[in-house]
């Protein structure tokens, strides 16, 4: 049964209009031809056309492909036909995919064409060829004579198979050639149908055999050691029909024989019709080179626990009653929300409805996917853009044809084709990296609730640090919450803070505090203690920061913290723009030690390897997880004891369960903790939260280390108390103050031109454009800036920021927004 959101979503726009059918299509077309869909009348011959198809569009002076995205509404006279059908094996999106590709350009301000590629292989839409075939009323041998022997030769060529129009043979050129084949196409002797081709992401295929009837027989003969007519079989080909009638009517890939020596037998067995040849796709599975059954299982006889039965009810009752309102799984690190997906997702099989699974970081998740396919007995598909192109589209085609159960993945894997969704998961809800920084510019979370709305799927948001936003939405009714207060194994780790400022001015200039380096030298490594070491970093941000009394510069207007930009030597602030000068002393308490503060995994990772020489150390940041396979074979060497110390970014918080970790140490929890974003103790205080939740998950007691200047700053004093409820009070109450997520709405607008004075003059105007529509409206929308951007020169452009805050912001940009603007609704921050 349709879901009400998806059939509201595919109806009619209004009343269809007389006269030729209307739809709209989303141009893939270079320069603008993306921007937005357009109206396009459908020919008689096309009557039966579908949304999702491919189709061939006159686009300007050109021809373009386009994808149908529903019927159009009603659009002035001179609308252009819809010039062909382009064969695809049916619509490249099915109805629900191509509803959320829709809501999502609508949202996001992005162009159709460009969501919809993002949600299709890679080059799937690159290669549009026009293919000839022989047509059903192809000539016979008697017609001969009847035909230019330019026919005839043309008829020859497409004896065998299809072939591109471009590969056939011809004396008359490209223009006469296809003039020649539609005039065979008139009289039904050849078919010509524009084809998606499969450019580098097509499937591969194998050569199978399988034992005949015959072949059966003849080993059977051997056996009884009767003799036969015709020459004897040999010993190679014995051994051949002997492992083809183990493997049965499944016959065997070429590929599995055991070496050359019985594939020389191959092609002898074949004339004598003792085994057939025939070719089949092999897809590329990544999980299989992942075997099943590591670490992560859930143990045998396992019960749970009250809380976790209570969770899993509420989310199968959903999925029964295709009740879409999110249910907020707010848990405590080691409190069984894994074993909760696990449970929910048999709930969904059990219903016949595929569910969709999606996690910050593929290579993090693991061990959540190999819980799944421990505790399941499913087929399962991962989506991320590490896969290989192959790879991704065989993945993607498989989740088309229907055979795939569960659909895990990054952000990515939230355009997966999939049909009647009953459970969509999103582990670590909180995680920025469900953000999309380039068009369109998705918050993954926010749109599987959408989905899940169109769907009329359960939707779960998990976390142990719930964003704000989503912790606010629970307590006004939006969300159903559901509470895990408790761990399932282990305590809760011992929290120290650790005042950098006495470390300074005890002489320490390292990185590692005292306290740091004594609970490192005290690992018991003969028990397998290991240690996590945290830097709280994002990108090349930069705060500001008094090293004596821990005070960071903040604006005089607004208070919020100012930023170092290096063009300008100059201090910013981004919530208001305000411009200060480099401050030479403390303006708190006069000291002259400004320190403008970073550091990153590396120096981490050599200072603790020339302090610890005995110890084996690993590295986990973007630079390790840039490279294909890399972080999963870090993170596998982690849990598998082969390695006694990672090093990383907030990447090292996410999904991490080891009992035989017993330190976390973060390094600098100050350099996130003070950039001028509103998201910024939030952000910390989750990193943090996560951090500590990685301590002490086993049977020996955890303890986690928290290095500051600002020991003193709320969000750390809420992670050292265990008070997660008084920093959300804090954070909620100060969102309503500014008019911020839940409460309102955010929308950053970014110029940027090769002439600096000429951006900023670019942003000036835009602001004054958007303040006097707002007012002319009657909008209550703040509209700040221009302000530069954190990276404000970037590609030979120089960028400026303004932003939007308030109630539907996005609406004073009526549905589009034009170079050389950019547009982020909801964006993740206002750097």
């Amino acid at each position: 049964m349709t879901a009400p959101a998806l059939q509201a979503a595919l109806e009619l726009p209004g009343a269809a209009p007389a006269g030729p059918r209307l739809v709209e299509v989303a141009v893939d077309a270079a320069g603008g031809g993306g921007a937005r869909s357009y109206t396009y009348s459908i020919p008689e011959a096309l009557a039966d056309l579908v949304p999702g198809e491919a189709v061939l569009v006159e686009f300007g002076r050109r021809q373009a492909l386009g994808i149908v995205l529903g019927d159009g509404a009603e659009s002035p006279a001179g609308v252009k036909p819809v010039l062909d059908r382009v064969r695809a094996d049916g619509p490249l999106l099915p109805p629900l995919t191509l509803a959320l590709a829709r809501s999502i350009a609508a949202h996001y301000l992005a162009p159709p064409s460009i969501v919809i590629r993002s949600m299709l292989p890679p080059a799937m839409l690159e290669r549009l060829e026009l293919v000839a075939e022989r047509g059903p009323d192809a000539a016979s041998p008697g017609d001969d004579g009847r035909m230019a022997p330019e026919d005839l030769d043309l008829l020859e060529q497409l004896d065998a198979r299809p072939r591109h129009v471009r590969d056939l043979a011809s004396a008359e050129g490209r223009a006469g050639l296809v003039r020649r084949l539609r005039a065979l196409a008139g009289r039904g002797l050849v078919t010509l149908d524009w084809t998606l081709t499969r450019a580098g992401a097509g499937p591969r295929f194998e050569r199978w055999l399988t034992i005949e009837t015959a072949g059966r027989a003849a080993l059977e003969t051997f056996r009884r050691g009767e003799s036969r007519g015709g020459r004897p079989l040999g010993e190679r080909q014995l051994e051949l029909l002997a492992e083809l009638e183990r493997r049965g009517d499944a016959g065997v890939s070429a590929s599995e024989l055991a070496g050359a020596p019985l594939l020389s037998a191959v092609a002898s067995l074949i004339r004598r019709g003792l085994i057939t040849s025939d070719v089949r796709e092999r897809p590329r599975v990544p999980l299989a080179r992942r075997p099943i059954g590591r670490r992560g299982a859930r143990p045998s006889g396992s019960e749970l626990s009250q809380a976790q039965a209570l969770a899993v009810e509420t989310i199968a009752r959903a999925i029964m009653q295709r009740e879409a309102t999110p249910i907020l799984l707010d848990g405590v690190t080691g409190s069984g929300k894994t074993a909760i997906y696990v449970e929910a997702l048999s709930a969904s099989l059990a219903a016949g409805r595929p569910a969709l699974v999606l996690v910050p970081e593929i290579a993090l998740a693991m061990p959540l996917i190999d819980r799944i396919r421990a505790d399941l007995a499913a087929s399962i598909a991962i989506l991320h853009s590490a896969l290989g192109e192959g790879e991704r589209a065989d993945e993607w085609r498989r989740i088309r044809s229907g055979v795939v159960d569960v659909v895990i993945g990054t952000r990515l894997a939230l355009g997966a084709p999939l049909g009647d969704l009953g459970l969509i998961v999103v582990d670590e809800e909180h995680d920025p990296a469900y953000k999309s920084d380039r068009s369109p510019r998705v918050q993954a979370r926010d749109a599987a609730i959408r989905l899940g709305d169109l769907a009329g799927a359960a939707v779960v948001l998990g976390s142990a640090t719930p964003s704000v936003e989503s912790v606010g939405r629970a307590r006004d009714g939006v969300y159903r919450s559901v509470i895990l207060a408790e761990r399932l194994s282990g305590a809760h780790a011992a929290v120290e803070v650790v005042d950098l400022r006495a470390e300074l001015a005890a002489g320490n200039r390292g990185l590692l505090s005292e306290r740091l380096v004594r609970a490192l030298a005290s690992l018991d490594r003969d028990a397998g203690d290991r240690a996590i070491l945290v830097i709280n970093r994002r990108g090349s941000a930069s705060a500001v920061l008094c090293r004596d009394c821990g005070t960071a510069q903040s604006c005089p207007e607004c208070s919020r913290p100012l930023v170092f930009h290096q063009v300008g030597m100059t201090l910013r602030c981004h919530h208001c723009g305000t411009a200060s000068p480099l401050a030479t002393r403390c303006p708190a308490c006069g000291s002259p030690r400004i320190r403008y503060l970073g550091g990153g995994t590396q120096r981490v990772e050599a200072e603790l390897r020339s302090r610890f020489p005995g110890l084996r150390v690993g590295r986990l940041d973007r630079d390790v997880v840039e490279r294909k396979g890399a972080a999963e074979r870090v993170v596998d060497a982690f849990t598998e004891g082969r390695l006694d110390v990672l090093v990383g970014t907030s990447l090292v918080t996410k999904g991490l369960d080891i009992p035989e970790v017993t330190l976390v140490g973060v390094v600098s929890a100050d350099v996130a903790l003070n950039l001028p974003d509103e998201r910024a103790a939030e952000r910390t205080y989750q990193l943090l939260a996560q951090a500590v939740g990685r301590a002490g998950r086993g049977e020996r007691p955890g303890l986690a280390i928290i290095q500051s200047y600002q020991p003193e700053h709320p969000a750390i004093q809420s992670v050292a108390r265990g008070d997660a409820r008084a920093f959300y009070d804090a954070e909620l109450e100060q969102r309503r103050r500014f008019g911020s997520p839940p409460f309102g709405q955010l929308v950053k607008l970014t110029v940027g031109l090769a002439d600096r004075e000429g951006a900023e003059r670019e942003g000036r105007a835009m602001v004054e454009r958007l303040r006097a529509r707002a007012q002319e409206r009657g909008q209550d929308v703040d509209v700040i800036g221009p302000a530069p951007a954190y990276i404000a020169r970037r590609a030979d452009r120089w960028r400026f920021n303004v932003i939007l805050r308030g109630e539907r912001p996005v609406e004073l940009l009526d549905g589009s927004v034009d170079p050389p603007w950019s547009v982020d609704v909801d964006p993740e921050s206002l750097l």
